[in-house]
């Protein structure tokens, strides 16, 4: 494995610190977690929290602020995020365990850059599952109005947090179950909608979702592909697995990958076909932000049909819960891997005998998500206050973990006078210096990019929470000096 060869001794000694620490997943011995995940259970995680329709909520504002080109928006963001996937493929060979981000800036950067990776990805892997099952709670109640939408909220993170105790192999049986419905609505939407458009034609011209309504605008594109981007939050969350994945870092790395180029094609292919159906012109739609929200399913109900539009809200109702799941469960990951290291409570770096579970890892995940979840599902501008902080969390953290890459390969393989390793795939017999430093830079570049385009609300929730973390931090270190 590349990260841990060569004479790099401080590089070297965390990255056998890593395989150590992995060593109770390897052997299955109690106390540690079990490879028992497949290439498909990881597959599965990784499209579970991204959710195959997740463009349906944003379809609308990102066909305004694209002026017409969504499609294009999302074959731009995927080329965009493939940066962030190859950089994760890289540091999970080199630092293969539970964690992800934060045991490869621990790697790579040193032990405060790894806490702080840690605490920003904490930010982000407790709130999306809460937005989530808000998204969840509110199709419910659509469907149920008797039922107010925290009731709902509720009742999906009891749900999806039982099947997480139960063990990761349980869950993702569960979780393929609930994406192959996914799926399967998905393709009763392309095949409808190709119906129509060969029976009744487009209502615009057909490159219009690549070329936008009225002529192409780059700055209109790169703004909604810093929305865009965000549609893939929850790939990543597979690196989580790494200490639980028969096959190793291999097998997490194809996964990951997989992940991204399978949700690619999946949002440009039904972004495409709505984009042709929609009824109303981008720049109406611009025009009456309001609508944005419900566009997709506007234009399904207009063009299909009605029975296609509650389909496809019955599918984000249960798909939504079911990513939450994904993301409750990664969020235990992360919390047990920074227990174990002791940068949280040790109490939750224990494993479940019977099911090989962080149980108290996950019940911490759900207890904040739950309190998250309900009360923003009791104020009527909840769901636009949570989202709008969840992002800046993940953004910061893949910032580092590109950082790692560069720290890794470069910065800490020369001070220990070795030169820079090449990695296995992606980019086995390439130039190390495009997978280790070309694409780390264009991904730290796009995060940056991302993150100056986010609201003003989601910098200052950012900010303040990595102030916190700091200040925990630094206390850490001042307990430490004392003993």
């Amino acid at each position: 494995m590349p990260g841990t060869s060569g004479s790099g001794e401080e590089g070297a000694k965390d990255g056998a610190a890593g395989g150590a620490a992995g060593g109770d997943a390897d052997s299955g011995a109690p106390g540690g977690l079990r490879r028992t995940l497949t290439f498909r259970d990881l597959l599965v995680y990784g499209l579970l929290f991204i959710a195959p329709m997740a463009p349906v909520g944003i379809f609308g504002t990102l066909q305004a602020r694209s002026h017409g080109a969504v499609t294009v928006v999302y074959v731009v963001a995927t080329v965009a995020m493939a940066c962030t996937a190859s950089s994760y493929a890289q540091m999970v060979r080199v630092a293969p365990r539970a964690g992800s981000v934060y045991a490869y800036a621990r790697v790579g950067l040193g032990e405060g850059a790894g806490f702080v990776a840690g605490w920003m990805a904490m930010l982000d892997y407790l709130l999306i599952p809460a937005v989530a099952y808000l998204f969840s709670g509110i199709a419910l109640h659509a469907l149920v109005p008797a039922v107010h939408p925290w009731v709902w909220t509720a009742l999906a993170v009891v749900v999806t947090t039982l099947l997480n105790l139960a063990g990761v192999r349980t869950a993702a049986r569960v979780g393929f179950a609930v994406l192959a419905m996914e799926i399967v609505v998905l393709a009763v939407f392309v095949v409808s909608a190709v119906v129509v458009l060969v029976a009744h034609g487009s209502q615009r011209g057909w490159a219009a979702p690549l070329t936008g309504e009225g002529g192409f605008s780059t700055g209109a594109v790169l703004s909604a592909v810093s929305v865009a981007v965000l549609s893939y939050l929850g790939f990543d969350a597979v690196a989580s697995f790494a200490e639980e994945a028969g096959g190793g870092a291999d097998r997490v790395a194809r996964a990951l990958l997989t992940c991204l180029v399978v949700a690619g094609v999946l949002f440009a292919v039904q972004t495409y076909l709505a984009a042709l159906l929609m009824p109303v012109s981008a720049a109406d739609l611009a025009a009456r932000p309001a609508e944005q929200g419900t566009a997709f399913y506007t234009t399904v109900d207009s063009a299909v049909g009605r029975w296609l539009r509650d389909l496809v809200a019955v599918s984000k109702a249960v798909g939504a819960a079911f990513a939450a799941l994904a993301g409750q469960a990664a969020a235990g990951r992360l919390l047990f891997a920074m227990a174990r290291d002791r940068r949280l409570p040790g109490a939750m770096s224990k494993v479940d005998a019977a099911s090989g579970a962080p149980r108290r890892a996950l019940l911490g995940a759900a207890l904040v998500t739950l309190v998250a979840a309900v009360g923003a599902a009791r104020r009527d501008d909840g769901l636009d206050q949570l989202s709008s902080i969840v992002n800046v969390g993940a953004l910061t953290a893949f910032g580092l973990l590109h950082a790692s890459v560069l720290g890794w390969f470069w910065i800490r393989g020369r001070r220990g006078d070795r030169a820079p390793v090449r990695s296995r795939a992606p980019g086995d017999g390439a130039p190390s210096v495009l997978w280790h430093a070309v694409v780390p830079l264009l991904g730290l570049a796009v995060v940056v990019a991302v993150v100056v385009e986010a609201s003003a609300t989601a910098q200052l929730v950012g900010g303040l929470w990595l102030l916190a973390g700091l200040v925990v931090l630094a206390v850490q270190y001042g307990g430490r000096a004392r003993a």
